[in-house]
């Protein structure tokens, strides 16, 4: 502990993790500490009892559930795009030999009170059930020109400079109404409100062509991947892979409390009356509650069943997102299901979860929607928890503090606000530019 580290990262969540392989990749000094005795701080993964103990302590799981050991139940539950940031992450780090992943079976989304799959390119398109047949026809010329728009051929942006132009008025130009617009911002470009319209639309075409790239990657029925056993792998992988590079790891380490100097600069962290000296602390919202504001809740059940969600063709794994206009709120709502297809659960079983942004102190009320799609569950849990976001200047006191995990069941905004503190940390802006055909990356059947 008397060493002196350049970076001392506290809490083994998944952002921290992720932060803690590419700063010791970086060949950064890095001491990575927790006052739990497990990986994965809130993004860990349950078994049957720890999940019990956790929501319905003194109760022990029926029987009928099948092996506590069989079950890995994710607490912040998200799917990863397959040619997402994350994946690229993965990928430049090589965390990928220590990870098996899978392709998620469907991606869906609600609309009019019923489920559907998400129409990706111009030939899903003219087969979805969601729009009428002069609006597929619409819709398809939209993905054509999505599909065909190239930065850097000037040929292919059809006269319109979307670093200037709103994605509104793209959207208008080709004449799709707000029924298809919901979807496509909602399910397709993943956007969680509808400020995007009024911005460039450069970044809603990209996250659109994303999705199309990730959907034909592995030919799969969604864009979206998930590892096996999963997502609490993922913080043990990159834990792994900074202890390669010479990370150092610390687990059930009490209080780990921040020391600051005279000018409120954080110079190392003190547990058990040793202090490890730094120049730069990496933690979650618990380490550091002063220097962080509330900016919502979510509210989320968790629900053990033994079929797949009705009306999304049998999938033994699937995300499907309900826009915020269709419920009449103000947030989207997720859920996600995965399965024993990914090792998750025994055979026969499912998990699935709705979360959402809270708007009441009622989850059940608010969650209704979503649980109403699921068909019977053998067991639920409701459950909701704070977010928080940093309010400190990381440059006055070399703290860089991670933002709480949000409602949506895909990494998106996660690794955003990863690469931002990576930037703000080292100063460097992450380079994700790999080449994802010669990856490693590639999900078994």
């Amino acid at each position: 502990m008397d060493e002196e580290y350049d970076v001392i990262v506290l809490g083994t969540g998944l952002k921290e993790c992720i932060l803690s392989g590419l700063l010791s990749v970086d060949g950064l000094k890095v001491l990575h500490m927790d006052r739990n005795d497990y990986y994965g701080g809130e993004s860990t993964s349950l078994n049957l009892n720890q999940l019990w103990k956790r929501f319905r302590s003194g109760d022990k799981p029926p029987e009928k559930l099948g092996a506590s050991r069989e079950y890995n139940v994710d607490m912040i539950p998200k799917f990863m795009m397959a040619n997402g940031a994350l994946v690229r992450i993965l990928i430049h780090t090589n965390v990928t030999k220590y990870l098996n992943f899978k392709a998620v079976d469907g991606s869906f989304v609600y609309n009019k009170g019923k489920v559907h799959k998400v129409p990706a390119n111009d030939v899903e398109a003219l087969k979805s059930p969601l729009m009428g047949l002069f609006e597929k026809r619409r819709a398809r010329k939209f993905f054509i020109y999505v599909q065909d728009y190239d930065e850097k051929d000037p040929k292919s942006h059809e006269g319109l400079d979307l670093n200037k132009v709103k994605a509104r008025d793209v959207i208008s130009k080709y004449g799709l109404d707000d029924n298809t617009v919901d979807f496509i911002g909602h399910a397709l470009a993943l956007y969680l409100d509808e400020n995007y319209l009024d911005e460039p639309a450069l970044d809603f075409v990209k996250r659109m062509k994303l999705y199309a790239e990730s959907l034909a990657r592995f030919q799969g029925g969604s864009p979206y991947i998930y590892p096996l056993y999963g997502l609490g792998e993922l913080p043990q992988a990159f834990a792994r892979l900074s202890a390669v590079y010479g990370g150092t790891y610390m687990l059930c380490k009490p209080e780990c409390k921040v020391e600051f100097d005279a000018d409120g600069k954080a110079f190392g962290v003190t547990s058990e009356g040793e202090t490890a000296k730094c120049k730069k602390v990496v933690c979650d919202p618990s380490y550091l509650p002063n220097k962080v504001t509330k900016i919502g809740k979510v509210a989320r059940a968790i629900c053990i069943m033994s079929h797949p969600i009705p009306n999304t063709h049998d999938s033994h794994s699937v995300q499907v997102i309900l826009p915020q206009k269709q419920l009449k709120r103000k947030s989207d709502m997720y859920l996600f299901c995965c399965s024993y297809s990914h090792n998750v659960a025994p055979k026969g079983k499912y998990i699935a979860f709705v979360t959402t942004e809270a708007e009441t102190d009622d989850p059940q009320t608010e969650l209704k929607p979503g649980i109403d799609l699921l068909g019977p569950v053998d067991e639920i849990f409701f459950d909701t928890y704070d977010r928080y976001k940093p309010t400190n200047q990381y440059e006055v006191d070399n703290c860089f503090i991670s933002t709480s995990y949000d409602a949506t069941t895909h990494f998106e905004t996660t690794v955003q606000d990863v690469i931002q503190m990576y930037s703000k940390i080292t100063g460097k802006t992450l380079d994700l530019s790999v080449d994802l055909s010669a990856a490693s990356a590639t999900p078994e059947e």
